[in-house]
């Protein structure tokens, strides 16, 4: 048997499948927002799959190494195995935004968006700091994934990676997704559990972001590009993905931000530009970050971008999919 293991372990070629599905539904409200009506994502059911073949192995703590990894193994390790894990699996999304920074304590930072009107009736931008906390509350999904790999390795995006609907009329929800992959440290195979849980680049920490279906629009979304952002773009066949700016500080009702100038770089939001996007239905692997040898530590986030054309009154009222499958396999 530990043969056998040698063997496998020294398999120059490695598969990583990691499958992530968020359905979400949309509450009805009827505040003017951001989205631009404030409306939230309701999320009825969430499925996180881990596979893991070859060399590689998956774990929600760090010491408990495993072929696969669900939502129980995310939801259980806080009060067992790993009790400063701060995984947020809500039941609400709401539209939130990020300037793709990270503070001390290794969380991306998210903004959550409202809009309120000034005294000339104009639609404004506020923005307050949504902080990450265990359980069934927050307006996005996060969490910690330890991850072990023998040898150092490229992964990819297979074409099995999509944020889709289920819906038979698609109201352009899925098209303000975004991923986004924290890398917050690597140590040596057999580190104490400590320091594995431990790992946090802090500030410092590499951040990869995946913008799925940017070539596609609704007919609102397009009609919202152009009358709030001055964005001329089609329902099909955008050769290339919308510039946009992330929120990064507190916005303020005495800021007077309005809705149309929160672009490019100002006290509050800058621009992000995704590590990788990907065309609805892409057919290609698309190459993304590597694994070091040994054990990473990488927080995994999936939100809806409020800055995103996309998110838009009509949009509230979809269902989305997220299908996430990552591979080494060349």
């Amino acid at each position: 048997m530990k043969t056998k293991n040698k063997r496998n372990n020294k398999r120059r070629i490695l598969i990583l499948l990691l499958l992530m599905t968020v359905t979400a539904f949309t509450l009805v409200t009827s505040v003017f927002a951001w989205f631009t009506a404030n409306k939230v994502v309701t999320v009825s059911e969430i499925q996180v799959n881990v596979e893991a073949q070859g060399g590689i192995q998956i774990s929600a703590d760090g010491t408990n190494w495993k072929s696969v990894i669900g939502i129980p193994d995310l939801t259980s390790v806080n009060s067992t195995t790993y009790t400063s894990s701060v995984n947020q699996i809500p039941s609400i999304l709401k539209p939130v935004s990020t300037g793709k920074t990270v503070n001390t304590d290794g969380r991306m930072e998210m903004f959550l968006g409202t809009v309120t009107s000034n005294t000339d009736g104009d639609y404004i931008l506020t923005a307050t700091q949504s902080t990450e906390v265990e359980g069934t509350t927050g307006d996005f999904v996060a969490f910690d994934l330890f991850f072990r790999s023998d040898t150092a390795t490229d992964l990819w995006l297979t074409t099995n990676s999509q944020v889709v609907t289920p819906d038979s009329t698609d109201t352009g929800i899925k098209n303000a997704a975004r991923v986004g992959f924290v890398h917050l440290g690597n140590t040596a195979i057999g580190s104490p559990v400590a320091t594995i849980q431990g790992l946090n680049a802090g500030v410092s920490s590499q951040v990869n972001i995946w913008e799925p279906n940017y070539d596609v629009h609704t007919a609102a979304g397009v009609a919202h590009a152009r009358d709030t952002y001055g964005l001329t773009v089609t329902e099909t066949g955008n050769a290339s993905p919308l510039a946009y700016s992330g929120v990064f500080a507190p916005i303020a009702e005495s800021d007077n931000v309005l809705i149309g100038a929160a672009t490019g770089t100002t006290a509050f939001v800058r621009p992000v530009t995704p590590d990788y996007s990907t065309v609805a239905g892409f057919t290609t692997k698309t190459q993304i970050f590597s694994l070091q040898q040994g054990i990473s530590k990488i927080r995994i986030y999936m939100w809806i971008e409020g800055q995103d054309v996309d998110c838009e009154n009509s949009a509230s009222g979809g269902n989305t999919i997220f299908n996430l499958q990552i591979t080494n396999e060349l």
